[in-house]
């Protein structure tokens, strides 16, 4: 696909540095191998450089342009197990806890990735989302005036390219959670595809045609976004049709600068949004890419337990361009 070409082919002008811990999925073996020899990241994994160079040998796959660090022999283990336990000592962690958490291939990723040792990381094919995100969350953090991590997916159509969120991380965020991740949505779709956003706050009502508690945290969501980011494009609350479809769109929000051309669509839940992409992706034959992770300082992206050797090569190139 030719958007996803050149995410690859952007990614190999950036010259960065990606994390893929999980060294004993062959999946991530024979993905660094790719990313390496197309020199699309260089690429650092972490576990015994024995096993995993054995491993590689089965597979056939050349990892002689990967860097491997033990990461419970590393020089930087102590280091980062005095970063941690500074970070999370409020809430009752021990110094031996510190270092036992920080020998975890995710945590000593995150830290790295913190501390400036690589710019993003990838992992997910065999940790659950859950401990990415907490590896993520507990080292990396988030930034100022960001009060959640969220995730979002471009989802890919011949003619267009859009971005929904969130489909994977919260299940029911309040009016200024749902506002911080359409920003944040708003700000990584104009980062890879270079196209402005015009952010679709959805709701099952257009414009008070239904009145209820779940639009009207829409409608508060739509308003903290307009105050917080005035330079962004927003409207909402708008039914999926009249965000996306023109003439609905100009029957339905008369006047809107969004309605009919949205891009970027937010669900007001995660059961509306999981829902909504794999609707797109099956029925409607998007190509869905991600989830990305976002709202962290640092790209710590998490991968799905069912993914390919190509999604683990697509996302470790939209970590590069997202760092």
């Amino acid at each position: 696909m030719e958007f996803l070409q050149n995410i690859l082919e952007k990614a190999s002008k950036k010259r960065k540095t990606i994390i893929l811990p999980e060294s004993s999925d062959e999946r991530v073996l024979q993905a660094a191998e790719v990313l390496t020899k197309n020199n699309i990241a260089s690429i650092i994994t972490l576990g015994k450089e024995e096993r995993i160079r054995s491993d590689a040998e089965k597979l056939g796959a050349d990892l002689s342009k990967v860097r491997i660090i033990d990461q419970e022999n590393s020089d930087k283990l102590s280091d980062f197990t005095n970063i941690f336990f500074n970070l999370r000592k409020k809430k009752g962690i021990t110094i031996e806890q510190a270092r036992e958490t920080l020998k975890r291939d995710l945590f000593f990723a995150a830290m790295m990735v913190k501390e400036g040792m690589a710019d993003g990381s990838v992992a997910g094919s065999l940790a659950s989302t859950a401990d990415v995100m907490r590896a993520g969350i507990q080292c990396i953090g988030m930034p100022e005036g960001i009060s959640i991590v969220s995730s979002f997916f471009l989802m890919v159509k011949p003619e267009k390219i859009y971005s929904f969120a969130d489909c994977a991380v919260v299940p029911d965020p309040d009016a200024k959670q749902l506002a911080d991740i359409a920003i944040s949505t708003a700000d990584n779709h104009k980062k890879l595809t270079g196209e402005e956003a015009y952010i679709a706050m959805l709701s099952f009502s257009t414009k008070g045609s239904a009145k209820h508690e779940h639009s009207d945290k829409v409608i508060d969501s739509t308003n903290i976004i307009k105050s917080k980011r005035p330079d962004l494009k927003v409207d909402g609350e708008l039914q999926f049709d009249a965000a996306v479809v023109d003439s609905v769109g100009t029957k339905k929000a008369p006047g809107s600068n969004v309605a009919g051309r949205a891009n970027v669509l937010i669900f007001p839940d995660l059961d509306a949004g999981n829902i909504g992409y794999k609707i797109a992706q099956r029925w409607g034959k998007a190509e869905a890419v991600g989830p990305m992770v976002q709202g962290l300082k640092k790209p710590f992206f998490d991968l799905s337990r069912g993914c390919s050797v190509e999604d683990i090569v697509n996302t470790s190139a939209i970590c590069v361009l997202m760092g």
